[in-house]
């Protein structure tokens, strides 16, 4: 060996030896079943069930072709501290981890492939599991499952049934003490054909047919077929959710156009729940930002709805529009918040889509619109164009080519047409003209508005644009230029009474009630609630999904498969792939994958008629169906007979203390799912709740964001992305690669970007234990962090110094030592304990690393490390760095794992009260000397050492002070005698 070399103590914590740690203690723990959480009753019932329950999960996440990175596991990581830490502190902890399988990047990846999407998505799922088990996760494996299981889907479809077979009634006390709650739809049914309720025409319910029944019955399910608008996405082929489209108008996967058309869809009437999904926020743990979100996607408003005549179209529908015999009028219904500015309303406005526009093609736009121009029409008002018909065709042709946010944007106010018709006002008579404009939009509201352009600015910059009225109707401030600007601050209402109702002198409130009153007295309109908030669409035209567990006959009625019936598979087919369209054919059909498959969609069934052959839905749900559940099925995984038994939900989802919801105690994942899935969740919960599956009406209790991992990315002068690897250089001299300058740019790891860096390969260079470590004490959980390979040997030199504490690296023998520790060493133990506890309990994990490694400095620093204090030590380690922490407590004696030792107290509390403190010793307010006194001593004690101390005695020089204020133990101020 050459002079200088140095060999490697044999047991040093090293890369390998904590892979062979860690790959030991992954198998001891899943043979021993460590992790396994014990249910009351059923297959996975235990005596572990007589402890407190605590529930914490993760947002499910995909198992992507890719695997994960280390930005992945940041928030896995934080949840297995907390489920650790909760284990150690006495708790049954349910914490599992399973797979939202179904969706579109695993079809679109079998349409690239050939391959059929169920295998990929396994292979993915075994990768991931396996990526996973190797960071330590405390999962209970037996919970775990993909949505992509037919034991799963089958209760998916379930529950989807329950929904269908539900209606929501607005008067029903529900079991939060207020009124709506979700009820069988044979309940409704019983109501029609016992005549307690009317059926829409009159009728009786005897006198209708099966698709008649059905008809009515739609119109009141929870889940529903409707011709609804929809975004239509011919690059993707397949129609997709509001909030699957950008702000751009383009598909958020793939970035393709969106069209808004027209198609036969699953609906979920999830406005029915807008009250109490806003209302609930207020009762879960939640962070203020993602409350406030949902808040504002759910949209709740409270006014009036207010009918307008208009003359000359006796009827329109969405189907059938029509024009009106001489003298016919119809019902133009417009929702406002404002209904006490009725007498300032100058004009309406209507979206592109409403029905009374006519049918929504642009060739067949006009059917309800006069054939020419009416007496009156101001030239500011046609568009340039020679009728009516062709103004608004034109218009709704421009209008359906751009987004709602486009729409819905300051500049859309200003765009419009007249549509030739005129709707009455009802409290004065006045004839106001109904323009066309694409900032209303036909999901909120009724699609029509009633504009007061005096105290509305998007309302006065249309009027200033097409030459409309405008007429005061609240009084502005002094000095207000009501010919320059809306008024929309409050004021008294002014120039507005008729024979029969006077607002003049009111304010907003009693104004607003006065008129809402007047108007229900007369037929005229009445007091509503409404949502931005839209029912969900529930149709994809894709193959990789759940199919509908419904079928249709040969005149299109719906019927619900009897549960003997489910699970609904997935055919096999040759092709996966919808039929897609140049992004741009606004005009083209869906036609999805399942269509293909002409036997199983004809299938011959008996529903209680005898053998009929029915017709199959060719959609399929959308991904987000499986992740509304999941965590009711973490509870009770094997369950035959229903989604969990209610004694095991109750035991883990029950509320947990007197007028709470309940639901899972911890849930993390990221914000970006603050609107999509949570509000989707929580409206299933609500249903099943309603309907007595569940014991509670949320289904998530806390919830934590958890921040992300980012990364640098360099590209070179091309433009391209490098390896980030390889990049050399620092922020003072600039960074190269292979000797060519390149640019850093900060953000997210992402495998275009060259700059992921794998979970395998930190485990690989540092140990598992040391990438954990380095991810929870990065910074706080909540805020995003950089990532910095070169920062990881810190956590990994923690781990070998605590190791050392504990093992000679030579001779890999124990050196702890059973004499008792000194005070001092006593007192810092105490104080960590006391510290780690407070910062496990409230997630933050950083601080309680810090302190951690301070009481493991201190130790190191000692001749001796006493077993009282390094023993309490790697129990609280153990949430962070378990596999470490598991092996030198089973070298410490210790045969059994620690995994539900209990985490450390301070047995004794005097140890968290200094024995001294140091006192400050003041002339005039100036320091002038420091005494390390004991914590109790008296005033007169205090008094006399301060006045003793060097510097005092030589400012006194023999004499007495003017004053001693002391405010024991930390102050002494001296006020010396005047000269």
């Amino acid at each position: 060996m050459a002079a200088g070399d140095s060999v490697e103590p044999e047991h040093r914590y090293s890369a390998e030896l904590a892979g062979s740690v860690e790959a030991k203690w992954q198998g001891l723990w899943e043979e021993r079943g460590t992790f396994d959480a014990d249910n009351p009753v059923g297959d996975l019932a235990g005596p572990l069930a007589d402890r407190p329950p605590f529930f914490v999960m993760d947002m499910f996440p995909y198992p992507s072709g890719k695997g994960l990175h280390v930005g992945h596991p940041l928030g896995y990581i934080a949840t297995d501290t907390v489920a650790r830490y909760h284990r150690m502190k006495g708790d049954n902890v349910l914490y599992t981890m399973g797979f939202d399988a179904f969706g579109l990047p695993a079809e679109q990846y079998a349409v690239q492939t050939g391959q059929h999407p169920r295998i990929t998505t396994e292979q993915n799922i075994a990768t991931m599991r396996r990526q996973l088990r190797s960071l330590g996760l405390s999962h209970d494996l037996r919970r775990s499952f993909a949505t992509t299981d037919d034991d799963y889907v089958r209760w998916t479809q379930w529950i989807f049934l329950q929904i269908f077979n539900s209606w929501y009634d607005e008067d029903a006390p529900n079991a939060e003490g207020g009124t709506g709650r979700a009820r069988p739809i044979a309940e409704l049914e019983e109501q029609f054909a016992n005549g307690t309720r009317p059926t829409p025409d009159g009728r009786a319910w005897a006198d209708l047919d099966a698709a008649a029944r059905e008809g009515v019955l739609g119109e009141y399910r929870l889940a529903y077929i409707s011709e609804a608008p929809v975004n239509w996405c011919p690059g993707l082929g397949t129609v997709l959710a509001n909030e699957e489209v950008t702000s751009e108008g383009r598909s958020e996967r793939g970035d393709f156009p969106v069209f808004h058309k027209k198609l036969r869809q699953w609906m979920m009437r999830i406005t029915a729940y807008g009250d109490r999904l806003t209302k609930d926020l207020a009762k879960i743990d939640w962070p203020d930002k993602v409350r406030s979100m949902q808040s504002h996607w759910i949209g709740e408003s409270h006014g009036a709805t207010v009918v307008f005549r208009v003359p000359g179209v006796t009827q329109f529908t969405e189907e059938e529009p029509s024009h009106a015999a001489e003298g016919g009028e119809a019902r133009l219904e417009v929702f406002t918040t404002r209904p006490d500015t009725l007498f300032g309303a100058t004009f309406m406005v209507v979206a592109p889509e409403h029905p009374l526009l006519g049918a929504e093609h642009a060739d067949a736009a006009g059917l309800s619109v006069p054939p020419s121009w009416p007496e009156g029409t101001r030239d500011a008002w046609t568009g340039g164009f020679a009728t009516p018909a062709e103004a608004v065709a034109d218009y709704r042709a421009r209008a359906a080519a751009r987004t709602e946010e486009e729409r819905t944007a300051e500049a859309g106010g200003k765009t419009g047409v007249f549509t030739g018709l005129y709707g009455t006002n009802p409290v004065n008579g006045t004839s106001v003209p109904i323009f066309v404009a694409d900032y209303v939009l036909m999901g909120y509201g009724t699609g029509a508005i009633m504009a007061v352009p005096a105290h509305d600015d998007r309302d006065f910059a249309f009027a200033r644009t097409f030459d409309l009225d405008i007429v005061t109707t609240i009084t502005p401030e002094e000095g207000f230029d009501t010919e320059a600007a809306a008024w929309t601050g409050d004021g008294v209402l002014v120039n507005s009474h008729n024979e029969e109702i006077d607002l003049d002198g009111l304010d907003k409130a009693h104004a607003i009630a006065a008129m809402t009153e007047w108007l229900e007295s007369r037929g005229l309109g009445h007091a509503t609630t409404t949502y931005r908030l839209r029912d969900w669409l529930f149709s994809r035209q894709r193959y990789w999904g759940e199919p509908f567990p419904v079928v249709y006959d040969e005149d299109g009625v719906v019927h619900a498969l009897p549960d003997d019936m489910l699970p609904v598979t997935l055919p096999e087919v040759d092709d996966f792939s919808p039929r897609t369209f140049a992004p741009d054919d606004a005009d083209s059909q869906p036609e999805a994958p399942l269509g293909r498959a002409k036997e199983w969609l004809r299938p011959v069934l008996d529903l209680g008629e005898g053998l009929r052959t029915y017709h199959r839905d060719t959609n399929t749900m959308p991904n987000w169906a499986g992740s509304c559940w999941y965590e009711i099925r973490y509870v009770d995984p094997h369950n035959d007979l229903a989604l969990a038994d209610p004694v095991n939900e109750a035991y883990w989802m029950g509320p947990r203390r007197d007028g709470a919801t309940g639901g899972v105690d911890l849930y993390v994942g990221g914000v970006e799912h603050a609107v999509l899935h949570l509000l989707y969740s929580r409206f299933w919960q609500k249903v099943l709740f309603d309907l007595g599956f569940v014991s509670t009406s949320e289904p998530f209790h806390k919830l934590f964001n958890q921040g992300y991992i980012q990364a640098y990315a360099y590209r070179d002068d091309r433009g391209a992305y490098v390896p980030a690897e390889e990049v050399q250089g620092d922020e003072e001299h600039g960074f190269t690669w292979k000797g060519e300058h390149v640019t850093r740019e900060y953000g997210k790891m992402g495998k275009s970007l060259k700059n992921i860096v794998t979970p395998d390969a930190m485990s690989k260079a540092y140990g598992a234990d040391t990438l954990r470590v380095y991810e929870m004490s990065m910074g706080p959980l909540d805020l995003s962090r950089p990532w910095d390979t070169r920062a990881v040997v810190g956590s990994q030199r923690f781990l070998q110094r605590l190791w050392r504490n504990v093992l000679d690296e030579e001779t890999g023998e124990v050196t702890v030592v059973d004499t008792p520790a000194d005070q001092e060493t006593r007192r810092l133990l105490a104080r960590t304990v006391d510290e780690v506890t407070t910062e496990f309990e409230h997630m933050r994990v950083n601080t309680a690393i810090a302190r951690l490694i301070v009481l493991n400095n201190h130790l190191t620093g000692l001749s001796a490390v006493p077993r009282e204090v390094v023993e309490p030590l790697v129990l609280m380690v153990s949430p962070v760095a378990p596999h470490i922490a598991e092996e030198l407590w089973q070298r410490l004696g210790h045969e059994e794992s620690l995994s539900r030792e209990p985490f450390p107290v301070v047995s004794d509390p005097s140890l968290l009260v200094d024995d001294t403190v140091t006192a400050i010793v003041q002339v005039n307010g100036k320091v002038r000397a420091r005494l390390e006194v004991p914590t109790d001593i008296d005033e007169g004690d205090l008094r006399e050492q301060a006045l003793a101390t060097e510097p005092i005695q030589r400012l006194l020089q023999g004499r007495e002070p003017l004053k001693v204020i002391v405010r024991a133990p930390r102050l002494v101020n001296v006020v010396p005698p005047r000269d």
